[in-house]
Formats: structure tokens, sequence, C-alpha cells
């Protein structure tokens, strides 16, 4: 009997581990069906840059694509109401886009130096008298051929400036307006800069870099070598310098502004006329400054409002900073309107002088980054020459990326290299597309896009 009772307590309590073992293949069953058409169903609703986009904050407002298809875009301009000319980095072409199709041959292609920051970078458009001009800043091949600095070791002619004239569809005529050199193929290659701006005076700005790392006057190091790099430059449309703000001796006549480590946006307040900029820091300190006639923004000495350390942040400094590089009291240090203290990478800068996307925009200040693919909004204060800014950004520094969730515009617009108004009033964005600037670099993507921010459709 003994035998017989354990034999039955055996086969009760086996069927009862078989019967869990039944429930639980039916639970995690039921859980992994769940889980499927969950996952099927949020992909599906999700935003995506080519389906919905629905990245922009305002619930009236949406962002479509105008093009897309560029191979590493830098900057574009409008020749007119839908009609954009757009730079690629590492062909060293000049596209025309018009009514959303792009021209099946490009205005221009030139051999370019495009290892690292080189290539095709900066563009602004004239109109005179019939006759339009276009303004480009590159790196020129040293060998005439495209990448014939990475392939072949060849040094770069130097970054210049050219003036063009278009003419059916092409741009001939160049003439030199600058010619800044570059930096050895054996030293770093970055923070070339390269945005151009017709000012509201008619002159063309250009922003360069520090250009491999130069350490000159206009880097604050009281060198006795030329200053080359971190500048921004003020000339007229022939070249010719106008004014002299630090110095009369060339190049220094044409310097507006210096102390610049590295900047991919610049833009007039068409209200006051003055400029702004944003700049680039090592891995800390992005920086959104107003510039004024002789601005230092203060690199090497100082980014945002702490002292370099090589690439790494170091001590707070006072304000304003000791040992700067002033031209005999002709230049002037003025900290930053607003900070990062984790990088974004802000590229555009742009005031948005229109009404078209509602009168509560107007003449605001719209920033564009590359590392988020997020655009900032930012009003100024009553006389213009700050931002208004609250909470837990009133010191005018967002401490972490989080920190600026409340001056997102717009988002997912991937690396954004350049924005611009365009002739209708609407908000144009540049991007890299689906890729990232390694991606693009090695011929990966040729994702480039350009996205137009409107009303939303009905």
């Amino acid at each position: 009997m003994p035998f017989r009772i354990s034999k039955l307590t055996v086969k009760y309590n086996l069927e009862i581990t078989l019967s869990y073992f039944r429930i639980v293949l039916i639970i995690n069953f039921v859980f992994v069906i769940v889980t499927y058409f969950t996952f099927i169903y949020c992909i599906h609703a999700m935003p995506s840059p080519i389906q919905n986009l629905h990245y922009v904050k305002d619930p009236n407002l949406e962002a479509k694509i105008v093009f897309t298809g560029l191979k590493f875009p830098t900057s574009m301009a409008f020749l007119g109401p839908d009609d954009i000319l757009v730079l690629e980095k590492d062909e060293g072409t000049v596209n025309r886009i018009v009514n959303g199709t792009m021209l099946s041959e490009p205005l221009l292609k030139v051999p370019i130096a495009n290892d690292g920051e080189r290539g095709m970078l900066g563009i602004a458009v004239t109109k005179n008298k019939g006759h339009i001009f276009v303004f480009l800043y590159y790196t020129q091949s040293g060998g005439g051929k495209t990448g014939d600095d990475v392939s072949q070791g060849i040094e770069p002619l130097g970054n210049r400036l050219y003036k063009y004239e278009l003419i059916n569809n092409k741009l001939v005529n160049p003439k030199l307006l600058l010619n800044i050199p570059a930096a050895s193929v054996k030293l770093p290659n970055d923070h070339v800069g390269g945005k151009l701006l017709v000012g509201l005076d008619q002159n063309i700005y250009l922003i360069v870099g520090n250009i491999g790392d130069h350490q000159t006057i206009t880097q604050n190091f009281p060198s006795v070598l030329p200053p080359i790099g971190s500048v921004i430059y003020r000339i007229s449309q022939n070249g010719d310098a106008v004014g002299s703000i630090l110095g009369d001796s060339d190049p220094i006549n044409k310097f507006y502004a210096y102390g610049i480590r590295n900047s991919f946006g610049m833009d007039f307040d068409p209200i006051t006329g003055n400029l702004w900029d944003t700049e680039n820091g090592p891995n800390y300190g992005d920086e959104i400054n107003l510039v004024q006639p002789g601005f230092n923004s203060g690199w090497a000495q100082v980014q945002g409002i702490w002292k370099p350390n090589g690439e790494e942040i170091g001590p707070v400094i006072p304000n304003p900073p000791s040992g700067l590089v002033d031209f005999g009291g002709k230049g002037k240090y003025r900290p930053p309107e607003f900070i990062w203290k984790e990088t974004v990478g802000p590229t555009a800068i742009k005031f948005l002088n229109s009404t078209k996307l509602g009168k509560q925009y107007e003449n605001d200040i719209f920033v564009g980054d590359v590392d988020y693919g997020n655009i900032y909004h930012f009003k100024l204060n009553q006389n213009r020459t700050g931002l208004v800014l609250d909470g837990i950004l009133a010191n005018k520094i967002a401490n972490r990326s989080l920190d600026s969730k409340s001056i997102i515009f717009a988002r997912g617009l991937d690396p954004i290299v350049d924005m611009q108004v365009g002739p209708d009033g609407y908000l144009y964005v540049l991007s890299l597309g689906h890729g990232d600037f390694e991606k693009q670099e090695n011929k990966q993507t040729n994702g480039g896009t350009i996205y137009k921010i409107g009303p939303k459709s009905p």
C-alpha cells in the first residue's frame, strides 16, 4: 500500500507540473503575440522623416521634404521662389534645384581638397543690374583633382573665396577675392568654417575657424606669426577692405571679429542690423553670440565661461578674462548670450523675418544643431541684445542637453547644416538626411535633404 500511494502521488504531482508548464507556455505565447503587434503598431505610428514629418512642436506647423538625394550638402542659397542652389562638400559641386527637381548637370564642379572639414563650404548670392553673382568659399585642390589631399597627400592651394557670374546655368568668370592658407596635410584640417552672408550693407561676410589649431593673435596668443583663422571677414563684393575695425594692415583691415574656434552659422538681425553667430566648442561650451564690430569671442583663452584645458573643460574664469589680445583696445570681449555646456553642435542661425509661420515667430532666432537634428527657438529682449531665458536656463547655460527641452521648436530633422528663409517667407532646412558626417564622408549615403517648415496641410 505505501508503494501504491507513493506512485499515485508522483503521478498526481507530474500532472500538476505539466499543467503548470502548459499555463506558462500559453502566457508566454500570449505575451509574445501582444508584444509583436504592439511593436508593429508603434513602428507604423512613429513619425518618420520620410513619411509623416510631424517634428514641429507647434501643432499648426509641419516639415515637408522639398528634395532629397544630396551627397554631403553644406550650404544653400535661393535664386528665387522654389529655386535653390545647394553645395555638396566632397563633390565640389554647385547644384540647382527648381520646383523640387535638380538639374541634370551642376552649375559648377571644381577640384577641391575634401579631407576632414575641407571642401565646398559656403555660398551667397547677389543680384545687380540684371546680373547674378554667386560667391563661393571652398578648399581648392593643389593638384587639380578632387580629393588629392587624401589620395596623394597633395597640399591644397588654400581656402578660397571666389566671385562667379551665373550665365545660362553655368557659373563663369571666377574672381579670387580671398586666399586663406589651408592647414598642411600633416596637421589637423578641421575648423575651416565657411558660412557666407551678404550683409545689410551689401558687403560680404565670411566666418572661418582656427584652421588646424593655429596659435596667432586672432586666437588670443601674443604671437608674431601672421594671423590665420578664427575670424569673421568683411569685404566688399570686389574683395576690398571696408573700413578698418582692428587695424590698417592687410589682412587685419578685413577682420570684423576674431577669437572664434569654429562656426557653421551667422545671420543679421533685420531690426537692429546686429550680427549673431553660433560657435562650436571642443567637448563643451557651444555658444550663441552677439557679434558687434571688433568682437573677440575669446578662443583659445576662453570657451563658454571656462578656461580650455586642451580639449577638456577647465575652471570657470572671471568676466572679462585677462590676457586676451585686444588690438590696442579695438577688440572687445563679450560673453556668450547662450551656452550649451554639453555640446549639441549648433550650426545654422536664422532670423525669421516673416509672419508665414505665425506672427508669434516674427524676427525671432532659430538655431539648428548637427548632433540631434533639433531646431531651437529664442525670443529676444526688448533692446534685442540678449535672449529671453527663464527657469533652468535663466543663467544662460544649458548644463545638460535635456535642459534645452523648453526651447526646442522642431526635432528629428537629422544633422542640420544650414537654414534659410525662402522668398515665400517659410523656413527651409538643409540636413544631412539619414546619415551622419562619418557616413557621408565615406560615401555611404546620399540622403541629404531640404525640408520646408510651414503651415500644416488640411
